[in-house]
């Protein structure tokens, strides 16, 4: 079990979420973010609205998948996220020890789908 964790931009999280969809990966979670990377005190439009400099609006999406699943969700990524400029953003991948399914109490991979 993997937990991918990714942080794009925000105009980019439909069509992440499409292609997450089409490599048949429907359990996301998606919050809101701040942070910068190398475009530190880069200019930047957000829905018309000038930002500059330190922390930039991004969302996290975090998907907990069974091994099968980790290459095509980086993969999904990538290619719903890839603009081919700086601030794309980035992708971690981390081992999940532990996965409980709160409402029958399961526990590992077949918690998770």
């Amino acid at each position: 079990m993997k937990l991918v964790t990714a942080i794009i931009q925000p105009h980019r999280l439909e069509e992440v979420k499409r292609e997450l969809y089409a490599a048949e990966i429907n359990l996301i979670t998606v919050s809101e973010a701040l942070g910068h990377g190398r475009q530190l005190g880069v200019d930047e439009f957000y829905r018309g609205v000038k930002e500059t400099g330190n922390l930039l609006r991004k969302i996290r999406v975090d998907i907990a998948v069974n091994e099968p699943f980790v290459d095509r969700a980086i993969a999904a990524i990538i290619k719903g996220a890839r603009t081919g400029k700086i601030g794309d953003g980035k992708i971690f991948v981390t081992e999940l020890q532990r996965c409980i399914r709160i409402r029958t109490g399961e526990e590992g991979p077949q918690s998770i789908g």
